[in-house]
């Protein structure tokens, strides 16, 4: 009997330390609660970036380019996993450039749609509605020409994507007021998008100064706008001014 319980103490310490052995061989295998914190590598060179990862024990590949006009050329314009991650030593961060050369679009022809008809067609060639102006015509926002630069462009024409159009639409008389919607609490290109959908332009952008780069401007909120929402109408074409911030709490 004494034999026996010898052995099964035996087997119970040898399992014991087995088991702890293992997870000890794991633990070091896999950096077992060991992490290190993604840092910030958006709006660095591609170089910049794989220097300040190595640093941090990290590796960097470049995986995709999309094309920012308001950002610099070939630098980080998104990154994954995002900063602020816990991740293993020795994880791979993937990169989204802002390419070096703009992608060529084929301008459309717009004459002749509402205006809301143009500025979905300018969202899928990757151009963007710039300046809504108006003018006497028969028929309210309808466009009646497209102009880049400060000149009537043609259809087929190629310009850069990302470049804004302007468009010149009617306003009849008898139908040219609108209301300025709420866009408080919306982001940037959201609260951009619903005053012009309210026949409305966009005066003026202003950030504050946790906005440091084009990345941080799309994650921004309005906290404020000029004129505010109200239920007085006002002109068509006329400009509304947002006040965005990454803290909307410091500013409400």
């Amino acid at each position: 009997m004494n034999w026996i319980v010898k052995n099964l103490i035996k087997a119970a310490v040898f399992f014991i330390v087995l088991v702890i052995g293992a997870q000890i061989v794991l633990k070091v295998v896999t950096h077992h609660g060991q992490t290190i914190e993604v840092p910030d590598l958006t709006s660095m060179s591609v170089e910049e970036a794989h220097r300040v990862a190595s640093k941090n024990n990290l590796r960097t590949e470049v995986i995709d380019s999309i094309f920012v006009r308001r950002m610099e050329k070939g630098a980080v314009y998104s990154q994954n996993p995002k900063a602020g991650t816990h991740v293993k030593k020795g994880r791979r961060v993937m990169l989204t450039i802002n390419a070096k050369h703009a992608k060529k679009v084929g301008m459309p022809n717009l004459v002749g749609y509402s205006m809301r008809q143009a500025k979905a067609e300018l969202n899928s060639r990757g151009l963007a509605l710039g300046k809504l102006i108006y003018v006497n015509d028969i028929a309210t926002n309808n466009v009646l020409r497209q102009i880049y630069h400060n000149r009537e462009i043609r259809p087929g024409v190629q310009i850069e994507s990302g470049s804004e159009i302007d468009l010149q639409v009617g306003l009849n008389p008898s139908d040219n007021m609108t209301y300025v919607p709420n866009v408080k609490g919306m982001k940037y290109l959201r609260a951009v998008d619903a005053v012009h959908d309210n026949s409305l332009n966009i005066g003026r952008i202003v950030f504050d100064k946790t906005v440091k780069n084009y990345s941080d401007s799309l994650n921004a909120t309005v906290y404020k706008q000029t004129p505010a929402a109200s239920k007085s109408p006002l002109l068509m074409g006329s400009n509304v001014t947002l006040h965005l911030s990454l803290d909307i709490k410091e500013n409400y």
